[in-house]
């Protein structure tokens, strides 16, 4: 549907992850520091019920996989690991909505921050379906 807000939302914000990106060859030497916000869209009723992680999205385990993810292959845009952590989430946690922030610290001197941001729906990724 075309409702605004109909999920549920968990956010993690500022998570600090690591990874080796970038065009220029001086960037690939070793892994620069990123920071990554998460909007998961959920239903949270089923959680809220029964108090029980298993019924849940677990944001530990979520984040545990942004971060060994990013730390474990090279990429050239942050554009590309935005839209690879997408699919990953997607495929292993029951989330209808993603909206996910990777922050690149440094990337302009004189701005405070650049960012890409992408907004994906279960929808989106046909093989992803349930």
């Amino acid at each position: 549907g075309s409702r605004m807000n109909a999920y549920d939302q968990i956010l993690i914000s500022s998570l600090q992850a690591r990874a080796i990106i970038g065009v220029h060859a001086w960037e690939l030497h070793q892994p620069r520091p990123l920071l990554i916000d998460v909007e998961l869209g959920v239903d949270a009723r089923l959680a809220a019920a029964s108090d029980r992680l298993r019924d849940a999205v677990d944001y530990k385990a979520v984040s545990d996989e942004i971060i060994a993810f990013a730390a474990s292959r090279e990429f050239r845009l942050i554009e590309t690991l935005a839209e690879s952590l997408a699919r990953l989430l997607f495929e292993r946690h029951p989330i209808l909505s993603l909206k996910l922030t990777v922050h690149k610290p440094g990337a302009v001197p004189e701005a405070k921050g650049v960012a890409v941001r992408i907004d994906r729906r279960r929808e989106d990724y046909a093989v992803c379906g349930r």
